[in-house]
């Protein structure tokens, strides 16, 4: 008799119930598309995904998420999730159930229902202060981007290694005042710059598909949102480089709370998100990654979402159809 290798944690927690809990709060966070209510729409995918979680038989604990307890009503950091407290899997869950907020509210592109979860100790947590990110899709040698070299040297080390001129490299970018040097240093380059209002999960895993033709993202960005791209790369190649961005002596309290000592460490992906991972996001909106939910004639509802998993390198895009009951 041939004996099999030890499980993991995850292997307990199917992959397709975590697209069922992006799933419903993309919905419920879709029918306040373009009503200029940034507020009702980031509720109303919070409370959807925090019902969903509780469907599941996992004892999950967030690790990022909506804040801290007095800041948020659930969904916070440190709050248990799962209909399986203490016998379930134990794992730790990233998340944000509205990744673009301001998109939802103006009916912009890339909007995302995300989360990642790990075994218990796996993800940074990340204290929501800004992270400066650096990130390049797979196939490149390791080590290529680092946040301790210019933006010009990580764009002639890609250039390089793709053997092309830095001018035919691509670099995407959170359109914000704060990036207008660096904006202005890649198009020094002749690098195209596509700019984007909001959103960087999108953004970051835009460069492990090449039809998007996006060879780098650049930029500062939310630190929770680093971790769960960092997850991301993880589960299907690429790098990443994050360092933590600090304004002023409460952010960097909030840090030494969650145990972060180094403020100027620069984190690779597999320092933010460690172990197997399984990354899941559904579309709220039609964006590059994916398409948002859709309402057809007799209640049929559509949504399209993706889940990856570390341990097999699998990707999966998922199409669900809803139809109404009764």
């Amino acid at each position: 008799m041939t004996s099999t290798p030890a499980s993991s944690v995850l292997d307990r927690v199917l992959v397709l119930e975590m697209v069922r809990v992006t799933e419903a709060a993309a919905i419920a966070a879709s029918s306040l598309v373009g009503r200029g209510d940034e507020k009702a729409a980031d509720a109303a995918a919070v409370e959807a995904m925090r019902a969903a979680f509780d469907e599941l038989a996992i004892d999950g604990t967030v690790v990022i998420g909506e804040g801290e307890r007095d800041e948020a009503p659930m969904l916070f950091i440190g709050e248990k999730v799962g209909g399986a407290q203490g016998t379930g899997p134990r794992i730790d869950i990233a998340l944000d159930p509205l990744e673009g907020t301001t998109i939802t509210a103006k009916a912009g592109p890339n909007a995302l229902a995300v989360l990642a979860c790990a075994e218990e100790g796996n993800l940074l947590n990340a204290p929501d202060v800004y992270m400066e990110k650096l990130a390049v899709g797979p196939g490149y040698p390791e080590g290529i981007i680092s946040l301790a070299k210019s933006p010009s040297e990580n764009v002639r080390a890609v250039a390089a290694a793709k053997g092309v001129e830095p001018s035919e490299i691509i670099v995407c970018v959170l359109d914000r005042p704060r990036h207008a040097e660096l904006i202005a240093e890649l198009r020094a380059l002749g690098c195209g710059v596509v700019l984007i209002g909001d959103g960087d999960v999108a953004g970051v895993i835009a460069v492990t598909n090449e039809d998007t033709t996006i060879d780098l993202y650049m930029g500062t960005g939310g630190a929770p949102e680093g971790v769960l791209a960092a997850a991301a790369l993880r589960c299907v190649g690429g790098q990443f480089n994050g360092r933590l961005l600090f304004r002023n002596d409460e952010e960097r309290s909030r840090a030494l709370k969650w145990g972060i000592t180094d403020l100027n460490k620069i984190y690779t992906r597999d320092e933010l998100a460690m172990g197997d991972c399984i990354f899941a996001a559904t579309g709220v909106t039609d964006g590059s990654l994916l398409k948002g939910v859709k309402r057809h004639k007799n209640g049929v509802m559509t949504t399209e979402s993706v889940v990856m998993r570390a341990s097999s390198g699998t990707v999966r895009w998922v199409r669900g159809e809803r139809r109404k009951q009764g």
